[in-house]
């Protein structure tokens, strides 16, 4: 009898620990990690509510950072991710391909506005035309993004420098010096700041402003960033950021906002990320999302990675001949 009870307790034990294991494995496995630009926050978050309601038991974990630093935690940090989705494609091109990812599909458009609320000074001044004059003013504070984590970052110092050669005014630039203690890692991180009455305005995209229902300035699209057709234009802006390696620089050039998204090589789990892109490119379902939270679909999208992009893919890029 003793060894009866012996025998079965071995065998709850071990069932115990086999169902243990196997209920570890099926959460990793019903896990998916995205790194995502803060500009994505708002609609990644409904687009991953609307995917784990048609796929139960699944579990999307979104991390927002600026895209040089989201690409910077898979290359530098060597952390875990699925998928990555930038607010500038050319970041994943730059970082993660070849080591890190294969393809990149280029799926959404912005444009860059200054944001403001009910509060901001010089509100009912502020146009166009004299936006730089504004920020300017000593009685004026303005935010921006850091340009060596954020593409908002460095897309608020070319927008700047755009207008300094529109204007052919080389004053427009010293904008940049000044409410340096009002940089922050992300643009969606100023939010706080500008709602508090801490400051004034805000560079950011106009979906984001959109999405946080706050007063925008229209820029013209000389220096917004938003007109393919102004590509040449842009490339005069130039700005200097961290490179790969300490010490190292590399030089943007401005080009037309393009986001950008990629399933990363060694993805914890690549069967999920598989189907949560097939959901995200769905045009009834995740780029509807996008498309009603502010930015503009331009799927199918030229891809200079098109071979690479797996076959139920391809159908989203056009191949560069």
């Amino acid at each position: 009898m003793k060894n009866n009870w012996f025998w079965l307790l071995l065998i709850v034990f071990s069932g115990s620990l086999f169902s243990c294991g196997n209920q570890s494995a099926n959460t990793k496995n019903t896990e998916l990690i995205i790194f995502h630009a803060g500009s994505l926050s708002v609609p990644l978050k409904m687009i991953t509510h609307e995917f784990e309601k048609e796929n139960p038991g699944t579990k999307v974990l979104l991390e927002s950072a600026g895209s040089v630093a989201c690409a910077r935690k898979i290359t530098d940090l060597k952390k875990d991710c699925d998928i990555m989705a930038s607010a500038d494609y050319d970041v994943i091109d730059r970082f993660l391909i070849p080591e890190y990812a294969d393809w990149n599909i280029s799926f959404a458009a912005n444009e860059m506005v200054i944001g403001f609320t009910d509060k901001s000074r010089m509100k009912d001044q502020i146009n166009s035309e004299n936006w730089y004059e504004i920020l300017q003013n000593e009685k004026v504070a303005y935010g921006r993004s850091e340009p060596n984590s954020d593409p908002c970052g460095y897309r608020s110092v070319m927008t700047t420098q755009l207008e300094a050669l529109r204007k052919k005014d080389q004053s427009i630039l010293h904008l940049l010096e000044k409410d340096q203690n009002f940089i922050r890692p992300k643009e969606v991180d100023l939010l706080g700041l500008l709602e508090s009455n801490a400051i004034d305005y805000i560079f950011i995209y106009k979906s984001v402003a959109k999405q946080h229902q706050l007063h925008y300035v229209t820029l013209s699209d000389s220096i917004n960033l938003s007109n393919p057709k102004l590509g040449d234009w842009y490339a005069y802006a130039k700005v200097d950021i961290a490179g790969k390696a300490p010490d190292e620089t590399i030089q943007l050039e401005g080009k037309t906002m393009v986001y950008g998204i990629t399933q990363i090589k060694n993805a914890p789990n690549p069967e999920l990320a598989a189907a949560f892109l097939e959901f995200f490119f769905d045009p009834e379902k995740g780029m509807k999302i996008i498309e009603e939270q502010g930015q503009t679909n331009i799927l199918p999208s030229f891809s200079a990675t098109y071979n690479r992009i797996p076959k139920n893919l391809q159908k989203q890029a056009l191949e560069i001949k």
